[in-house]
């Protein structure tokens, strides 16, 4: 596996592994020996870069995480979130008090068993926080050892040069895919000028762009895609062109879709590492494919043109989720 950097020369594996779908998310997930085999195999094919998060579970992706990566810890970095607050193991919405955050690290570190978090993302912005009180916070983490690299998810351009102004930010976490292209107007321009990477997150478009869901697919009551807007079975239907396109190049060049999405991705830009996630060996392997692949000038104006032309239907997320996405 080819190698790319974050920003603050924090070097990872091109193609990173997602790790929230294994037991949160997407369904009842996959026992916890079959998760780990699946991490470990990672690990052998060259994956260095394992994203997972205080509420996925909440904390019981983490712990599965840290039972994962015992045996090969200085082979890997270890991303985690905060900026939720729990009561009785239930999210009670956005907290990034810095007294919160040195607590729930302290918490993570635990979970995952290892005595530094590698990159320590922002989860959410929380608006009742200044972004400069948490960037200070993670400073003083980063001093006292328990950290390594500062990261932000979901957050705008202009907290985002606040929060590198106080403590530099190694990588944004966004979501980012030819289903999905905001970051293309202001962030990524953004993130270019500071020298900060992006790890683009559902590079798959929550599975559309792999050509295996369309408007008969049925979602299981533990599947968030279910309760997503852009999920609904009349929207699937009208994006379903965009999939299609995809589907002809990978036909093409003997490739499968997801393969051609995610190396549609990786041409974008260098400091570009997308974190697929997966429950099922034979989609590792396919996905870490797309490492290998380039994609012709003819292939990804296409792919990208396809995705300029779709007047792309739902949502992201329901009302509630919306709002807690940084402007």
């Amino acid at each position: 596996m080819i190698e790319r950097s974050l920003g603050s020369g924090l070097r990872v594996s091109a193609i990173g592994f997602g790790c929230m779908g294994l037991n949160h998310g997407y369904g009842p997930g996959v026992d916890d020996p079959d998760a780990i085999e699946l991490v470990r195999t990672a690990v052998e094919l060259g994956v260095t870069l394992f994203d997972t998060a205080q509420v996925y579970g909440p904390f019981t992706n983490e712990q599965l995480i840290g039972k994962a990566i015992a045996p090969v810890r200085d082979q890997v970095v270890i991303a985690t979130k905060f900026g939720f607050g729990y009561t009785d193991g239930r999210s009670t919405g956005l907290n990034s008090r810095p007294e919160h955050i040195r607590a729930s690290v302290d918490g993570s570190l635990h979970r995952l068993d290892v005595e530094r978090i590698d990159l320590l993302y922002q989860h959410r912005v929380d608006p009742d926080v200044p972004i400069e009180e948490v960037a200070g916070a993670v400073k003083e983490l980063i001093d006292a050892g328990k950290v390594g690299h500062f990261g932000l998810s979901e957050a705008g351009a202009a907290t985002i040069r606040r929060a590198h102004a106080m403590q530099p930010v190694t990588a944004l976490q966004s979501e980012y895919s030819l289903f999905w292209r905001e970051p293309e107007a202001e962030i990524l321009p953004t993130l270019d000028e500071l020298g900060i990477a992006l790890v683009p997150f559902s590079p798959l478009g929550k599975g559309f762009l792999t050509g295996t869901i369309d408007a008969n697919t049925k979602f299981g009551d533990s599947d968030l895609r279910g309760s997503l807007p852009r999920f609904t079975e009349s929207a699937r239907e009208a994006n379903q062109s965009l999939v299609d396109v995809v589907a002809d190049v990978a036909s093409a060049g003997h490739a499968t879709p997801a393969q051609v999405a995610l190396a549609w991705l990786l041409a974008q830009r260098p400091s570009l590492v997308p974190i697929p996630g997966t429950t099922k060996m034979h989609r590792l392997r396919e996905n870490l494919g797309a490492a290998d692949l380039e994609l012709s000038a003819d292939d990804l104006n296409r792919l990208t043109e396809a995705s300029d032309r779709i007047d792309m239907q739902g949502d992201r997320y329901p009302e509630a989720m919306q709002r807690m996405i940084d402007r």
